[in-house]
């Protein structure tokens, strides 16, 4: 009984934290022939990889500067998870069968997870995740309060309502493992505190170096200093610890949709290792942006997004009759994918592959 009540214990906390190896996720991922290049995103300068892989500092209240981080470098090495034609075997007993039949179960659960399919269905699963928590953050107002160090008036902390939600959140879920998953980025890494409960033993499909690909520092800024102002009406309704819990989930979400940008690098490299590798032993982050864009696949995504938030953000009444309003503007939603969400995953697959033959 012991044993039963710990195993559902530690199962419920990993549907809890969403902890399962995620499908990897990217969007534009056709594997044959790129598609012309959409206008490329302008790589970070020298110098500031640190800065861009540092937790956010007190959150500013108007638009900040654009932190940046230096593209990864990589060295030749031969590619990960390659496909190697199985040997011919000697008959083996029922417990070698046994072995062979795990081995076989593990090979197949690597594949799925960089099957276009399995990483497409996430990241439509993801623009669900972020719409709906966009329709929910708009209902309240801007509640500057939320955002300001001086007025948050918690004992012993210095810094912004939001930056307490977010830190402390993050070091409840790093104790129960959350961050020990490969497709989870946490704001303030530096905060974390050491696992208590054991946590899913991930297979990490990914190379070593994704671990040091952290664009969250870059992902908070567009959020407080782009996306938000144009999200939320001015001024306060008083509901501050509604607008940073919304807040976190929103930039929970955003962090986990970009970062999958890794999965999409992997799966593009692994279907075409020829095409990537010359331009990656170049170090030409140019020419693996062009590799990396897929025109029509951004079309559609740019569609769906567009679709979804006039479906979802549809304020249903009684009176059948009335023209139909709208919670937030489905432009909003389209341009933050278009602007944000799109170019910087491409980016961290970028990073990815310069580090991807090291």
């Amino acid at each position: 009984m012991a044993a039963t009540s710990q195993a559902h214990r530690h199962h419920s906390i990993a549907i809890f934290f969403h902890l399962q190896p995620p499908p990897p996720p990217p969007m534009e991922l056709p594997l044959d022939k790129a598609a012309a290049r959409s206008t490329p995103l302008a790589l970070p300068a020298a110098g500031a990889a640190a800065a861009a892989n540092q937790s956010p500092a007190s959150l500013p209240l108007g638009p900040p500067a654009a932190a940046s981080a230096k593209p990864l470098i990589a060295a030749a090495n031969p590619p990960l998870l390659s496909v190697v034609a199985p040997a011919a075997a000697a008959p083996k007993s029922s417990s070698g069968a046994v072995e062979e039949s795990k081995e076989g179960v593990e090979e197949s659960n690597k594949s799925n997870v960089l099957t276009i399919g399995s990483i497409r269905s996430t990241l439509m699963r993801h623009e669900d995740t972020i719409i709906f928590g966009l329709l929910e953050r708009s209902q309240f107002c801007y509640n500057p309060d939320t955002y300001d160090p001086n007025a948050s008036r918690i004992v012993g902390f210095n810094g912004s309502l939001v930056e307490f939600m977010v830190k402390k959140t993050e070091k409840m879920h790093a104790r129960m493992g959350r961050y020990k998953s490969p497709d989870e980025h946490p704001f303030f890494p530096e905060n974390l505190l050491e696992v208590v409960e054991p946590s899913v033993e991930y297979e990490n499909v990914l190379h070593p170096a994704a671990a040091n690909i952290n664009i969250n520092k870059r992902i908070w800024d567009v959020y407080f200093g782009d996306l938000l102002p144009r999200l939320v009406k001015e001024g306060s309704d008083g509901n501050c610890g509604s607008s940073a819990c919304w807040d976190m989930l929103i930039l929970q979400a955003l962090s986990k949709r970009i970062h999958y940008g890794k999965y999409v690098a992997e799966a593009k490299f692994q279907g075409a290792p020829d095409t990537y590798t010359p331009a990656i032993l170049n170090k030409d982050s140019d020419k693996l942006m062009e590799l990396l864009t897929f025109a029509k696949v951004e079309d559609d995504v740019r569609a769906r997004v567009m679709s979804k938030a006039m479906t979802f953000g549809q304020v249903v009444s009684e009176d059948l009759e009335n023209e139909i309003k709208l919670k937030i503007e489905p432009e909003l939603a389209v341009e933050l994918y278009d602007k944000w969400i799109m170019p910087l995953t491409k980016e961290v697959q970028v990073q990815y592959l310069l580090k991807r033959l090291d």
